[in-house]
């Protein structure tokens, strides 16, 4: 089986195959096409399901990876210290693929690395230290990753700790700070090869890794929005304006247009699940009074998390996130708020998938009460 050689020497779990980075439809044979083996997903954490630009070319919410018809991994063969590399037959050599690092003023290493049958690649300056007179080194924020502890699908994995991989794919535990020159202590025990649920941060994108395997156990997204259509056929009603309220799949721009009845706005504070009307307005901006138990707190508007790679069940979505209102299964969201996402130089905190907005209070979701359902 082959495997593949991330950018940072990370490597997908056997259940998963090897990953590379390639669009569907793009075997580039003139002959009848043999079915792609899909590998899994890498999904960006912040989007629901699109970009709001429109999916185009390589600007995607997720990237879907098959098996190459060809590997074009390499894999070291030799490695050897002369003083002048420039003039090293390897150097020379064209067709010999070879990296030369110097070590002081009259030393150098040459790698020659040699094609590896077994081995997708593709590409992506910082700390590096040289070993038995092999180097390594860690790109200039840290490429992180997180293994959760537990499968994934079914709702029962929570939060690992956040490691660091090498160029060479070594782990390490996290720098005092993204872009500290000295590296943590080595993780012998642990591995970069990546698993359903993984996570792997880049400081500025954040992507989730979903096994093929993986993805045939969780929700598609006609499931989910199933699972809208079947809220909305309670005919869920507000207590104020008594108008039916239709969850939508996707928030229309808040401009300044006339309200939408229709849509169903959620209390943060109490859960109750209600249209859009002027009571309860005695509060500070954007607060507001509920008028089912009176408790006093902010409003927002509510919508369907449509991107099934974030979900670990396919239970309905009776949970919203706090203070974004993306709804979501129990277990989904309380996974996703007890999962530290990397912030700035050293620090973490806890988002929603669908939006990347930082979670607010404690416990940062939110139990729907619908008036159709108030058991």
């Amino acid at each position: 089986m082959r495997s593949p050689t991330m950018t940072t020497g990370s490597r997908a779990a056997d259940s998963a195959d090897s990953p590379i980075l390639e669009e569907a439809g793009e075997s580039g044979s003139e002959q009848k096409p043999k079915p792609l083996v899909k590998y899994g997903e890498l999904v960006i954490l912040g989007y629901n399901g699109y970009l709001p630009a429109g999916e185009r070319g390589r600007r995607r919410s997720k990237f879907v990876l098959y098996r190459r018809t060809q590997a074009n991994g390499v894999r070291r063969s030799k490695h050897y210290v002369v003083k002048t590399p420039h003039s090293s037959e390897a150097i020379l050599d064209a067709s010999q693929h070879s990296i030369s690092y110097t070590l002081n003023r009259n030393q150098a290493v040459i790698v020659e690395y040699m094609e590896d049958p077994d081995t997708d690649m593709f590409q992506e300056k910082a700390t590096k230290w040289t070993e038995n007179h092999e180097i390594d080194g860690l790109t200039t924020n840290g490429v992180l990753i997180m293994h959760p502890r537990g499968d994934f699908c079914g709702g029962s994995a929570t939060c690992g700790p956040w490691r660091e991989t090498s160029v060479g794919g070594a782990v390490f535990s996290l720098r005092e700070s993204r872009s500290a020159q000295q590296k943590g202590l080595p993780c012998l025990a642990e591995t970069n090869v990546l698993r359903d649920g993984t996570m792997i941060d880049l400081c500025g994108a954040t992507l989730l890794w979903r096994s093929a395997e993986g993805l045939k156990n969780s929700p598609t997204k006609r499931d989910l929005e199933a699972l809208v259509d079947e809220l909305n056929a309670g005919r869920p009603q507000c207590p104020v304006g008594l108008n039916t309220l239709v969850i939508p799949r996707k928030l229309a721009g808040g401009g300044g247009g006339a309200p939408d009845l229709n849509q169903p706005y959620v209390y943060l504070h109490c859960g109750h699940v209600q249209g859009e009307h002027s009571w309860g307005k005695d509060g500070g901006e954007g607060s507001r009074r509920c008028p089912m138990c009176l408790t006093m707190g902010p409003v927002v508007r509510v919508c369907m998390g449509l991107e099934p790679a974030f979900y670990v069940d396919a239970a309905p979505p009776t949970y919203a996130f706090n203070p974004c209102g993306h709804m979501a299964s129990e277990r989904t969201v309380k996974y996703w708020a007890s999962v530290d996402i990397p912030h700035g130089t050293n620090g973490f905190r806890a988002i929603c998938p669908f939006c990347a907005e930082p979670l607010q209070g404690s416990p940062g979701y939110v139990r729907l009460i619908f008036q159709d359902n108030l058991d």
